[in-house]
């Protein structure tokens, strides 16, 4: 245990003692359950560069936090908004993540892995069509395929700028779905991640959305592996989850209500594809190692209190995450600076890291604390607390 001194919210100061890291016991994949962590990417912080704009990344560290990740018996997704995609990573640089994350994948027998693909290169604006969409659209998937990847089809601002009904919509994903090769997860991330997307599937009304992206998902079953929903609603996901064609997959994007979703009801359950299983991987590899026994209890005791902090994590505003996904991640030493690109470290406030720390600290997430500690100490330095 070790003491510090911590801001709280209403900026005073106050003395806080840690706890002890928690014991999680991982169980040999497969798991009941399919388990993809979006995986944040590390940054070069000794790279010349003009940091609120270019992105320069370390691969190595980067490449080793995916391994860390298989090693648990968890799934790789790649290219995801939380490795920044859209917010400091563009096209070129994700086309490298992808490439190297799929060779490094090939020293895991069991590993799996899918990887995005939209329309990030395709700048939206008033002259942006349709068609110039599903080119976009295209282009990324078969850049995907071609590297042997599996696609998830991100949600594309340029399409929600472009469209001016849902049957545009329609029209998109009939022509990109009958064009891959092999089964895609469908992304629908909603507005509380990403402003741009607001009214996506040409809706504001997040039901009536759901009945167009339902239609479209029913006429391509056989190209649909699953559909990963952001909205952080459980009761829409499963709503959702319900009409889904028979073997089509629910991937919970709810990082607020993801532990009753995956342990899943009797009419069904989800599977995960979360940004909070980047931070949080360690716990997940021991709650899926105890639903594999069949021991419920277990699972939810080992996930409970991280419910707390991935809330924290991805509270408003949500785009905002990525931050406090690379913060516990320096925090662990999977890298050794707090730099992320983009400049995007500068996002939450010291309150904001230090009630992290706090609820990593209580989820028994902190795996050396001498060392979280010690890092803890140094960013609250740079903040004026001594």
């Amino acid at each position: 245990m070790a003491t510090l001194t911590l801001p709280t919210a209403s900026g005073a100061l106050e003395s806080y003692t840690t706890g002890a890291p928690g014991q999680f016991a991982v169980a040999k994949p497969p798991y009941p359950r399919i388990a993809y962590a979006a995986a944040h990417v590390v940054a070069d912080p000794l790279a010349e560069q003009d940091p609120w704009l270019d992105a320069k990344v370390d691969w190595d560290r980067t490449i080793a936090f995916r391994r860390h990740l298989w090693s648990l018996g968890l799934g790789v997704a790649e290219a995801m908004d939380t490795a920044q995609r859209g917010m400091g990573l563009d096209w070129n640089g994700a086309q490298e993540l992808i490439r190297r994350s799929l060779d490094a994948a090939k020293d895991f027998p069991n590993a799996f892995m899918a990887s995005g693909a939209g329309t990030d290169h395709l700048m939206p604006g008033p002259d942006v069509t349709v068609d110039d969409v599903i080119r976009a659209y295209e282009e990324q998937c078969e850049a995907v395929e071609g590297m042997g990847g599996r696609i998830i089809l991100m949600a594309s601002r340029a399409l929600a700028k472009a469209a001016k009904s849902p049957e545009d919509y329609v029209r998109v994903y009939d022509r990109v779905l009958s064009g891959v090769k092999e089964p895609v997860i469908i992304h629908w991330l909603g507005e509380m991640f990403d402003p741009a997307l607001e009214g996506y599937w040409g809706h504001h009304d997040h039901m009536k959305a759901m009945e167009v992206a339902l239609e479209v998902i029913a006429s391509h079953a056989d190209k649909v592996d699953g559909v990963k929903i952001s909205l952080l609603d459980d009761q829409k996901e499963i709503s959702m989850r319900r009409r889904l064609p028979k073997g089509v997959r629910m991937y919970t994007g709810d990082d607020f209500n993801y532990a009753e979703l995956i342990a899943g009801d009797a009419e069904g359950h989800s599977d995960a594809l979360l940004g909070i299983f980047d931070p949080i991987a360690p716990a997940v590899g021991g709650a899926l190692a105890a639903l594999s026994r069949n021991d419920l209890s277990t699972f939810h005791e080992i996930l409970a209190p991280t419910v707390p902090l991935s809330r924290h994590i991805f509270k408003a505003p949500t785009r905002f995450y990525k931050t406090g996904v690379v913060f516990m991640a320096w925090l662990n030493g999977h890298q050794d600076h707090f730099v992320m690109v983009g400049g995007q470290q500068s996002t939450r406030s010291i309150q904001h890291f230090s009630e992290l720390f706090r609820l990593a600290d209580r989820a028994g997430l902190l795996s050396d604390l001498d060392r979280a500690v010690t890092r803890m100490r140094s960013l609250l330095a740079l903040h004026g607390v001594a």
